[in-house]
């Protein structure tokens, strides 16, 4: 039997997902491509729950390069993605006057390093802090983006781009084909099938290493968090604010355009679990395994130590969600791209990313891949 085949098959559509098939087939020239999610709809997974921030490199004075990607990625995605970035709020950020890993006068260091903007916070914004904890507090540059913008993106440039998109649909398995190129085992309900292509681009973010077959897992180490992001309903002097206090007592308040909330997030609370990637532990099956009790309420306390009027906040919902790290970037906060290529599986890659500007990095590395389609693999035989 002949299998429906394919140029490329992107696993996951997420944003990232999403991004890397319209590149390849408006980019690369690729006539068939197919992407498939398993859920109903696309960015409904980490793409959506999330502070939605568009990093500008503050938030990272232990890790320079991250730091310096977020600076040189901004503003392409903010002219990339005018929609779906929202400009209209101050963005603070704060030093914790104890326990901090980074001073005011190192964080201003830092960011004239970067090239970051900053100033002094005036005192109609200064005087949210209590100074007994806040040692300075600084007005930066750093926007929130909105994920039902970017899905509405997605789903247009998709469509216009000619990608197939097979939703509520899981890839199962990756095996080298007898003639040659990949088999991908698909299934959308109770029966598998299978489908061939040249390429697989695994996107799954959490899910990377849960495909079967000869896949495999990747040779970089991956480290889970089961995240909480409090949504919040914030006093009116919040609502055209962002806000994050470092680096030690952590916390962000941000903006979130796709609910007009705002997020809470908190490095003691935030994390409801964390363990290191298995291949057969499904990640999402912990998750929805797990009870989900939220912890606003402490993150509300603890905030309020330093900001007094969040006290005031009122908790709406709360997004659960599995974060994936680098294990390796656990002690500096870096957010570097993995993107491997599989020795064993011509042209199959393993792409995740930390943050949603870092699909530049992804799309320069895959600018520099030698990436066959079917066509191509045709004349390459002959």
């Amino acid at each position: 039997m002949t299998l429906q085949a394919f140029d490329a098959v992107v696993v996951g559509g997420g944003f990232y997902g999403a991004a890397i098939a319209v590149y390849l087939a408006r980019s690369r020239g690729f006539g068939r491509v197919l992407l498939v999610e398993r859920g109903q709809a696309l960015l409904t997974r980490a793409s959506y729950h999330n502070q939605a921030r568009v990093h500008n490199g503050y938030h990272y004075p232990r890790s320079f390069t991250t730091a310096y990607r977020s600076r040189v990625n901004l503003p392409r995605f903010v002219s990339d993605w005018p929609a779906a970035v929202r400009t209209d709020f101050t963005k603070l950020y704060a030093i914790a006057r104890r326990n901090s890993k980074v001073t005011s006068r190192q964080f201003e260091r830092f960011c004239r390093d970067i090239g970051a903007r900053i100033q002094a916070a005036p005192a109609t914004l200064a005087r949210h802090f209590d100074p007994r904890f806040i040692e300075r507090a600084y007005v930066v540059e750093e926007y929130a983006f909105d994920a039902c913008v970017l899905r509405a993106w997605a789903e247009r440039e998709l469509r216009e781009s000619g990608v197939e998109v097979r939703l509520a649909t899981q890839a199962l398995a990756v095996d080298v084909a007898p003639a040659g190129g990949l088999t991908v085992t698909l299934t959308g309900g109770a029966d598998a099938y299978q489908v061939h292509t040249f390429g697989v681009f695994n996107c799954t973010y959490s899910g990377l290493n849960q495909l079967g077959g000869s896949f495999g897992t990747t040779r970089t180490g991956l480290k889970h968090e089961l995240t909480e992001m409090a949504l919040m309903d914030v006093p009116a002097p919040f609502k055209d604010l962002g806000v994050t206090v470092m680096d030690g007592p952590f916390f962000s308040l941000m903006p979130f355009p796709a609910r007009g909330l705002h997020t809470l997030s908190h490095v003691r609370y935030t994390p409801h679990l964390q363990w290191e990637d298995e291949p057969g532990l499904d990640p999402y099956r912990r998750m929805q395994d797990y009870g989900q009790a939220s912890r606003a309420d402490r993150m509300v306390r603890d905030v309020a130590r330093y900001m007094p009027l969040v006290a005031q906040a009122r908790h709406v919902d709360s997004l659960f969600e599995v974060k994936t790290v680098l294990q390796k970037n656990e002690g500096d906060d870096g957010r570097p791209i993995l993107f491997e290529r599989h020795a064993g599986l011509p042209g199959a890659y393993s792409i995740l990313g930390g943050k949603i500007d870092n699909i530049y990095d992804v799309l320069e590395k895959l600018e520099s891949e030698p990436l066959l389609s079917a066509s191509g693999a045709r004349e390459h035989s002959t």
